[in-house]
């Protein structure tokens, strides 16, 4: 292989450039719209409920299209795919920006999904294609970090934006960005072999894996929309059940089609689902996470937007530090113990802020934890990148990288709705149990009891803080319990994001292989 030996040119980190503007707006787009939400319920004149579908149509879309992404690249050329995802990806964020109702934003908000999760899947796969050798492991690096960076500073760029140019701003900043990325892209990235050329499209199981996923991540929504419903509940039992049903026939038809969307053979590869399994408890355990200290920081602790996300810039800012010597780490260390090391310094940061939660936690208490749980994502993510594409053959890439990329999201996605469940548990319990001691009319008493259990965990303090609660001889006593209820739940999601991030640490040291065998493989495939 003498392609391995050639210098890497000014050329390929130009194109590393475009590919990280293409990933770094394609996440930003899913953190960024959380702060815009008040601001967009006065304009549109509507309710949270009903805005919740801004955020839901992306998540959604965006889990369901990123393995179809990933494929289409695979067999048609990665370059010509990730390219029209961006232009897909820009045009819709105009739209979204300009949007007259509701119902055209989600709609945009769906059509920018597609693109983003094009411009995700593969991203991975193109640099990994574009760089070979040590680089490789930089670029790889360096693209994780991005990652890292875009999805913890959504807050800070969006509140930010919000603040100072309405929402509208959050869209049309992807315009700029996207058209220097469209440009870069055609003149600097290289295209990947066309693998597909005498294949066919395998319709049938694009289908079936988008109908399953959609099923499945739609039940979990509608159980994150309605806490107090039970999970036998017809409506999310039968949109579950009929999900799995349907993503077991989706392996079925997998293992019996001549070419597959997926070669379930890679689930054979111990190393490969030990990386899934790591990059499910990233999304379920770090990610998620973040949405419940931002709750936790604005509206218990009482922080603006551009405040909490000054503050969370303790966890942020590690990707932007250590993302290129992470990097260059792992070409020299492996990456079972790297992995492994960060997750338990994760559960470690966990159990810090799991220590500190009370009624007058303060950012000063706060922070250990959090530099604890940001180290973890900047050392986590990019390795977890080079691991999963470790020993892939080239025409798999595409959708190897898909799959980490599917696990990642889906994790967020499971772990936002069991993070939100455990809270709310633990802090109803706690409502019953000692509002009933107040000494007022009962009736008066389960009304407002009612209000809390059904404003749930995050709007809870609205409501207890509110003018008529204040002035009232019981509110006091009230809003102490309401802040301990909190706390309770907050600790016990926050012991549960410790655990999986264990599990995390578990699955690393007990799958993934060690740096001699991944060397060994390394130098199999460049002789093939």
């Amino acid at each position: 292989m003498d392609k391995q030996q050639q210098p890497t040119s000014k050329k390929q980190w130009i194109a590393l450039t475009a590919m990280g503007l293409g990933v770094f707006m394609g996440l930003l787009d899913v953190t960024v719209v959380n702060v815009a939400l008040p601001t967009m319920v006065t304009d549109f004149k509507t309710t949270f409920t009903d805005l919740q579908w801004v955020l839901n149509a992306y998540t959604l879309v965006y889990a369901v299209t990123l393995m179809i992404m990933s494929k289409l690249g695979d067999m048609y050329g990665r370059k010509k795919i990730f390219l029209g995802s961006l232009i897909l990806f820009v045009a819709a964020s105009a739209v979204n920006g300009m949007a007259p109702s509701l119902l055209i934003l989600d709609i945009g908000r769906g059509v920018q999904a597609i693109g983003g999760a094009g411009m995700m899947s593969l991203s991975m796969a193109l640099v990994a294609s574009n760089f070979a050798g040590r680089e490789r492991g930089l670029a790889l690096g360096i693209l994780g970090s991005v990652i890292g960076i875009s999805t913890a500073s959504g807050p800070l760029i969006g509140g930010y934006l919000v603040e100072s140019f309405g929402w509208p701003a959050i869209f049309y900043v992807n315009v700029p960005f996207g058209i220097l990325a469209v440009i870069l892209t055609i003149v600097y990235v290289k295209e990947t072999p066309s693998y597909g050329k005498n294949q066919k499209i395998d319709i049938g199981g694009m289908l079936l894996s988008a109908i399953g996923l959609f099923a499945i991540i739609y039940g979990l929504i509608v159980k994150e929309a309605h806490p107090s419903w039970g999970w036998t509940n017809p409506e999310i039992a039968g949109l579950l059940l009929g999900g799995l049903a349907v993503m077991a026939l989706f392996i079925w038809v997998e293992s019996r089609v001549a070419h597959p969307m997926i070669n379930l053979a890679i689930f054979k590869e111990r190393h490969f689902v030990g990386t899934v399994i790591v990059a499910f408890a990233l999304g379920s355990g770090i990610y998620a996470y973040n949405a419940f200290l931002t709750a936790l920081m604005q509206n218990y602790i009482g922080y603006s937007a551009i405040e909490t996300g000054v503050r969370q810039l303790t966890m942020s800012v590690w990707s932007l530090v250590l993302g290129p010597i992470v990097g260059l780490l792992t070409a020299r260390f492996s990456s079972k113990w790297m992995i492994s090391g960060g997750m338990l310094l994760g559960t470690i940061g966990y159990l810090a802020i799991a220590w500190v939660v009370a009624p007058g936690v303060s950012f000063l208490e706060l922070w250990p934890g959090m530099v604890l749980i940001g180290i973890t994502n900047a050392v986590v993510n990019p390795v977890l990148n080079t691991a999963g594409m470790a020993g892939v053959a080239p025409h798999e890439m595409g959708m190897a990288s898909g799959l980490l990329n599917v696990f990642r999201q889906f994790g967020t996605t499971v772990g936002v709705v069991g993070l939100g469940l455990i809270q709310n548990n633990s802090y109803v319990s706690h409502l019953n149990a000692n509002l009933p001691q107040v000494k007022m009319p009962a009736a008066a008493l389960t009304g407002i009891k009612d209000a809390l259990i059904n404003a749930g965990p995050f709007s809870g303090h609205t409501i207890a803080f509110s003018a008529r609660l204040t002035k009232s001889p019981f509110g006091h006593q009230i809003q102490a319990i309401v802040v301990r209820a909190y706390d309770n739940g907050m600790i016990a999601l926050t012991l549960t994001a410790a655990g999986i991030a264990l599990i995390g640490a578990l699955a690393a040291v007990l799958l993934l292989r060690s740096h001699q065998q991944s060397q060994k493989l390394d130098l199999q495939a460049a002789h093939h």
